[in-house]
C-alpha cells in the first residue's frame, strides 16, 4: 500500500513543482517585457529630448552657410568653417534656440555658445515648414560708413546703459573686438557679426565685466555664434540631484548637502571675496549701476585659483533697464513688480505702477547668499564676528544709492574681515 502511494505523491510534488516553473517563467517574461517596454520609452523620450536640444550641427551649417556667402565675418570664423579646428563638444544646451556645447580651438578650451531660429513642430507625415530664422545679420546695411557704425554702437550702448562720459571709450573697445582678423579696420561683414553679438545683453554685460576678470573672457566670434573661456569649477556650491530625489528631500537637508562638496575655507573666502568685489565693481561703476536679479548658485564658479566668474550675465541687469522696465509694470500688489528671481519693488497703489526703487541692494542678497557658505569650518576665533557682518549686511534695504555710506563700510568692514583670514596663507 505504501509503495502505491509514493509514486502518486511523488507525481503530485512534480506536477507542483512544473507549475511552479512555469509560473516563474511567465513572470520573468511578463517583467523582461515590461522592462524592454519602459526602457525603450525612456531611450526615445531621452533621445527626442537630446535632438531637441543639441542641434549644433544645425547651427554650424547656418552660421557658415553666411560666412561662405559673405554675409558675416569674425575673428572665429575660418577656423570653424575652413580649417575646422574650432571644434564643438559636449551638448550643454537647455533651451533650443539657444546652443550651448563645450569646444575646443587649438590651446583654448571654452564654451560655445550660438542662436538658432525657433522650432517648428510638425505632425508626423507632414512635409516640415522651413525653420524660421530672426533676420539677425541686416545691420550695418551696404554703404554703411564706419562713422555711421560707431555711432549706431554709440546709441545702441546708450539706450541700454543710460548716459554716461565713458561710452566713447566703450566704444572703441568694442571695435577692436569687431576687428577679428587684426588688419586695422572694421569689414561690412565683421560689423554684421558685431551688431548681432551687441542685441544679446550677456554679450554686452560679459564684455562691461571681463576687463576686471568677473566674467569668462571672449575668445573669439562668428555671426551670433562665440566662444568664451571654460570656468573650470561650478556651480559655486550646490548638489545636482537626480530629479526623482528632489522633491523627496527636505529643503533644509538639501542646503545641508549644498555645503558638503565645496573648497577649503580659507579657499572659499577668497571666492567669496570675488562675489564682494563683483558687487562692489557694478555699483556706481564705470557704465552705471548695473543690478543682479539673480544670485544662486548656478550662475556662478571659479578657476584653478579660486577667482570667482560670472557664468550667466542673464542673471546681470543695468539699473537704467531696469527702471525703465518697472515703471512700464502695472501692479495690484508688491508681489507684482518683480524683474528676474529675486529683484523687486513695491507698487504705487494709487497709480497702480510699480515703483523704480529695488527693494533690497545687490549686496543684502550677496550676503544672504553667501552667509551658510562661509560659516560652515569658518575659523572659530572669527565666526562670531563673521556671522554679526554677514547678518548686517543682510538687514540693508532699499536703493543702496540712498545709503552710500552704509553700503561701503559694510562692504569694506567684510572685506577687511575675511583679508585679514587669508592674507597670511598661500590661497591669498
Amino acid at each position: 500500500m505504501a509503495k502505491g502511494l509514493f509514486p502518486r505523491a511523488w507525481v503530485k510534488k512534480s506536477f507542483y513543482f512544473q507549475a511552479r516553473i512555469s509560473f516563474v517563467r511567465v513572470n520573468y517574461l511578463f517583467l523582461t517585457w515590461l522592462t524592454v517596454l519602459v526602457g525603450s520609452w525612456v531611450f526615445y523620450v531621452q533621445y527626442s529630448a537630446y535632438t531637441e536640444l543639441c542641434r549644433g550641427h544645425e547651427c554650424k551649417n547656418a552660421i557658415c552657410d553666411k560666412y561662405r556667402r559673405g554675409i558675416i565675418d569674425g575673428s572665429a570664423c575660418s577656423s570653424l568653417c575652413d580649417k575646422e579646428t574650432l571644434y564643438m563638444g559636449r551638448c550643454l544646451s537647455t533651451l533650443p534656440n539657444n546652443q550651448v556645447y563645450t569646444g575646443s580651438w587649438g590651446d583654448h578650451d571654452g564654451i560655445i555658445h550660438c542662436k538658432l531660429g525657433e522650432v517648428v513642430h510638425y505632425e508626423l507625415g507632414e512635409e516640415p515648414e522651413p525653420r524660421r530664422e530672426t533676420p539677425v545679420f541686416d545691420k550695418p546695411t551696404r554703404g554703411t560708413s564706419v562713422e555711421k557704425f560707431k555711432e549706431m554702437v554709440f546709441n545702441h550702448l546708450k539706450s541700454k546703459l543710460g548716459e554716461h562720459a565713458n561710452l566713447a571709450s566703450l566704444v572703441s573697445q568694442i571695435l577692436s573686438v569687431a576687428d577679428g582678423n587684426r588688419d586695422g579696420r572694421v569689414s561690412l561683414p565683421e560689423a554684421r557679426s558685431t551688431w548681432a553679438l551687441l542685441q544679446m545683453d550677456e554679450v554686452l554685460l560679459g564684455l562691461l565685466l571681463q576687463d576686471r576678470g568677473h566674467t569668462p573672457r571672449l575668445i573669439g566670434y562668428c555671426g551670433d555664434l562665440y566662444m568664451t573661456e571654460r570656468v573650470p569649477y561650478g556651480p559655486l556650491y550646490g548638489l545636482s540631484l537626480p530629479w526623482p530625489l528632489v522633491s523627496w528631500v527636505p529643503s533644509g537637508l538639501q542646503r545641508s548637502m549644498d555645503q558638503w562638496f565645496t573648497p577649503s575655507w580659507p579657499r572659499k573666502a577668497k571666492i567669496s571675496m570675488g562675489l564682494l568685489e563683483l558687487v562692489e565693481d557694478i555699483f556706481h561703476g564705470t557704465y552705471g549701476s548695473f543690478l543682479i536679479c539673480d544670485l544662486t548658485a548656478a550662475h556662478f564658479g571659479y578657476t584653478d585659483r579660486h577667482e570667482l566668474r560670472l557664468t550667466n550675465t542673464q542673471a546681470v541687469v543695468s539699473e537704467e533697464e531696469f527702471r525703465r522696465t518697472m515703471r512700464a509694470l502695472k501692479c495690484e500688489t508688491d508681489a507684482d513688480c518683480i524683474y528676474g528671481a529675486d529683484c523687486h519693488t513695491s507698487c504705487d497703489l494709487s497709480e497702480r505702477r510699480c515703483r523704480e526703487e529695488p527693494f533690497r541692494p545687490n549686496l543684502a542678497k550677496a550676503c544672504e547668499a553667501l552667509k551658510d557658505y562661509l560659516l560652515r569650518g569658518a575659523p572659530s576665533e572669527m565666526r562670531e564676528e563673521l556671522e554679526r557682518q554677514l547678518y548686517a549686511c543682510m538687514a540693508l534695504k532699499g536703493n543702496a544709492g540712498q545709503m552710500n555710506m552704509e553700503h561701503s563700510l559694510i562692504l569694506n568692514n567684510l572685506k577687511a574681515l575675511l583679508w585679514k583670514q587669508i592674507s597670511h596663507t598661500k590661497d591669498s
